[in-house]
């Protein structure tokens, strides 16, 4: 784990060899209705080659220790409807919510 600049935490994933198979970027955010903080997971890879070995599992339970240890009291993510494989694995970890997401651009000069 890492900590740096803008409040974010990247978590790595290694092999018995040493290498890179996954990654996971976590950001606090205020929760000014709670009076509380959250960890948001911006983004989470895993290398194809180790997918379905658990990496994804693991960097989720770390998350979840990272934001017991930061005082925070959810760990929050998106993921399209359609990546069904990728959900299999959330929803052994943590609940779907019923929010709907939207983006809007920035307001032009």
């Amino acid at each position: 784990m890492s900590a740096g600049e803008y409040g974010f935490i990247g978590l790595v994933a290694v092999n018995e060899e040493g290498a890179v198979v996954g990654l996971a970027n976590l950001r606090r955010f205020a929760r000014p209705s709670t009076a509380s903080l959250g960890l948001y997971l911006d983004d989470m890879f895993t290398a194809p080659a180790a997918r379905g070995a658990g990496v994804a599992t693991a960097l989720l339970r770390e998350a979840a220790k990272v934001a017991a240890a930061e005082g925070a009291n959810v760990v929050r993510w998106i993921t399209a409807a359609d990546n069904t494989e990728a959900r299999r694995v959330y929803d052994k970890v943590a609940a779907e919510t019923p929010w709907v997401t939207y983006d809007m651009k920035p307001a032009a000069n």
